[in-house]
C-alpha cells in the first residue's frame, strides 16, 4: 500500500523562517494534501474496537526486528549505507518530525514527543543541534490503529529544495502486541523512518500497566522500554509547536522532565559544547577557550542558568 502527500502546507515558510510563530492563537495549516479516498479509515471513530489488551507474558520473543544499521545505531541499513555530514542531520531531522506529526495529525494518530526530544522543545521548541535521533509516543489505541490500517505504507512529501522529494516509511513492530517488559529486543513499536537517508523516529507506545492496575494502582502506564507513567503526567496534552509546526506535549511536562534528566536539564545553558544564547533562543557552539575553562576545573555551580520568563510557548486555549 501507497500513500502520497503533496507537500505541507506552508512547508517552505518554516524551513526558511528564523522563529517560531508565537502570537496566541495564531496556527497555520499544516493538513496533507492526500491523494488517497476521503473514506479512509479515521482513529477516533475506530479507537473503541481498538483498544485491546494482551496476555504475553508466556509468548517472549525471541528475535528483533528493528535491526539498527552497523555504521550507526540511529540509521537504519536497508536505506543508507553510511551517516549524513554533521551538518546535513539537523535539516533532515527537521523534515522528518514534521512530515510525521503532519501525517499522524491527517489521520488523527494521537501522538506527542517525549524524553530528550521534549526536553529540546523546552528550551527553544527546535531539536538540539547535536540531536540525531527523535522520540514519540503513542497510545495504545493508536498503535492498533497504525498496525492495522497504515503499517508498511509509504508517504511522500515535496519538500522545499529537495529535488523528488522524499519518502517516508511508517513500520509498526509485529511484536508490538507483546507488552510485557519482558520483551527486551523489541521495546520499540514502530518507526517512521526517512528512505533517503535511513534516519528514523522511535516510536513507543504507552500502555496500562496492568499488574500495578491489578493492585489498586488505576491510573498507572507503562512503556516496554520500562518507563511508568499516571495517567495525569500525560493527559490531556497539551498543544505547542515544535520546528515550525503544531506538536502536541504531555500535561506534566515539566515533572517528567525533571524526573527523566534532573531539574537541572531545564536550568545550565551549557552542555555538549554548545551555549544556550537567551537573546537568540539558539544553542550556539562554544569556542575552545570555554572548553578549556572546564578541564582546568570550571565547577558545575558556576555554570550559566536559563533566565527566568523564557519558557516555552503553550497554547493554553487548546489545554
Amino acid at each position: 500500500m501507497r500513500f502520497s502527500a503533496l507537500g505541507l502546507l506552508g512547508l517552505s515558510g518554516v524551513l526558511s523562517a528564523t522563529a517560531v510563530p508565537l502570537v496566541h492563537g495564531e496556527e497555520q495549516d499544516w493538513n496533507l494534501k492526500r491523494e488517497e479516498s476521503a473514506q479512509e479509515p479515521n482513529f477516533l471513530s475506530l479507537r473503541p474496537s481498538l483498544a485491546h489488551q494482551y496476555d504475553s507474558d508466556n509468548n517472549i520473543p525471541k528475535e528483533k526486528h528493528f535491526v539498527e544499521s552497523s555504521f550507526h545505531y540511529h540509521y537504519d541499513g536497508r536505506f543508507a549505507n553510511e551517516t549524513l555530514p554533521d551538518e546535513k542531520v539537523a535539516p533532515y531531522l527537521s523534515n522528518l518530525i514534521q512530515t510525521y506529526l503532519a501525517t499522524m495529525d491527517s489521520i488523527g494518530a494521537e501522538t506527542w514527543i517525549m524524553h530528550g526530544t521534549l526536553l529540546s522543545w523546552w528550551w527553544n521548541m527546535k531539536i538540539f543541534p547535536w540531536d540525531n535521533d527523535l522520540d514519540v509516543q503513542i497510545s495504545e489505541p493508536t498503535i492498533h490503529f497504525l498496525a492495522e490500517y497504515y503499517n508498511f505504507t509509504d508517504h511522500h512529501f515535496e519538500i522545499p529544495g529537495v529535488e523528488g522529494g522524499r519518502t517516508y516509511l511508517l513500520e509498526i513492530n509485529p511484536y508490538y502486541v507483546v507488552k510485557s517488559t519482558l520483551d527486551k529486543l523489541n521495546v520499540i513499536d514502530g518507526r517512521w523512518i526517512d528512505k533517503s537517508s535511513g534516519l528514523f523516529i522511535d516510536i513507543t507506545a504507552v500502555r496500562p500497566d496492568d499488574a500495578k492496575r491489578q493492585r489498586g494502582h488505576l491510573e498507572a502506564l507503562m512503556c516496554k522500554d520500562k518507563h511508568h507513567y499516571e495517567e495525569s503526567d500525560i493527559f490531556p496534552l497539551r498543544e505547542s509547536y515544535f520546528e515550525g509546526v503544531p506538536v502536541k506535549i504531555p500535561y506534566a511536562y515539566t515533572e517528567l522532565l525533571a524526573e527523566e534528566y534532573g531539574s537541572s536539564s531545564m536550568t545550565k545553558t551549557l552542555f555538549k559544547d554548545h551555549h544556550f544564547n537567551d537573546k537568540t533562543k539558539v544553542w550556539d557552539r562554544i569556542s575552545s577557550k570555554v572548553k578549556r575553562m572546564f578541564r582546568r576545573g570550571w565547577g558545575g555551580d558556576d555554570i550559566p542558568k536559563r533566565s527566568p520568563g523564557t519558557e516555552p510557548v503553550i497554547r493554553m486555549d487548546a489545554v
